[in-house]
């Protein structure tokens, strides 16, 4: 809950509160949706240029199917909610849709990811003991949490393998580019739609959002596990680490 421990938060009813904590849950499914039909087109993309009887193809099909799930997954718990998913904007589909031709190819893909991956995945184990979850998110972001692991490792290694292969020209420009991403969960993760959704003002609780100690200190502890690995791969240059501390993950 991106207003927890601020002052708007106080001023809000119990009902405004709750509210909230349901438009903000339905935005983050929604966006895990979209983002697994990106990685899943990705994947179908690289499967073009390689061997189908590899083990490394079987797994991309098993993690193509485990995606799949998710979506479906996501989906029926936004239905359960009773609430309208977080559509993207056509600007936005259209990234979505352009996005996995850069992808197919190279540590790009298992990068992006990781990013996609392993913030969330973080973010899932802090809050999923907690004893105020209902039930069916808990065992839906437990489910997520066990079948995310082999793919985070799966891309860890993917990454890892390709770093030592790539190009120096190519290795920097991987290094410094991901630093988007801290940009793209900070819009995600104050989108104004939850906010209006709640009868709030989007601009004033979005400002006291992204302002929010609280939420700095979830953010950091959410990619930190991501930094680490980045860190020691080399994958997290200073223009990377400027646009991560910008968006309040360093």
């Amino acid at each position: 809950m991106s207003l927890y421990g601020t002052e708007m938060w106080d001023e809000m009813t119990r009902e405004q509160q709750i509210e909230l904590s349901r438009q903000e849950l339905v935005n983050t499914l929604s966006a895990g949706i979209w983002f697994e039909n990106m990685l899943n087109q990705s994947l179908l993309r690289t499967i073009l240029h390689e061997d189908p009887t590899s083990r490394s193809t079987h797994y991309k099909l098993t993690e193509l199917g485990d995606e799949t799930r998710h979506m479906v997954m996501f989906g029926k718990a936004i239905e359960r909610i009773g609430a309208k998913p977080v559509r993207p904007r056509r600007l936005h589909r259209m990234v979505i849709n352009t996005l996995p031709l850069a992808f197919q190819r190279g540590s790009m893909l298992w990068v992006a990811a990781l990013i996609g991956e392993e913030i969330f995945d973080s973010l899932q184990r802090q809050m999923m003991d907690d004893p105020e979850l209902q039930p069916i998110i808990q065992r839906l972001m437990r489910i997520h949490v066990t079948e995310e692991a082999r793919h985070i490792q799966f891309a860890r290694d993917g990454a890892r393998k390709r770093v030592g292969e790539m190009p120096r020209v190519n290795r920097w420009f991987m290094a410094n580019i991901n630093g988007l991403g801290g940009y793209f969960f900070n819009y995600l993760f104050s989108n104004p739609i939850p906010y209006a959704r709640a009868g709030l003002d989007p601009k004033r609780a979005r400002r006291i959002a992204r302002s929010s100690p609280h939420r700095r200190e979830i953010q950091i502890a959410g990619f930190a596990p991501l930094a680490t690995f980045l860190t020691e791969v080399g994958l997290l240059e200073p223009i990377a680490r400027r646009g991560w501390k910008r968006s309040r993950f360093l």
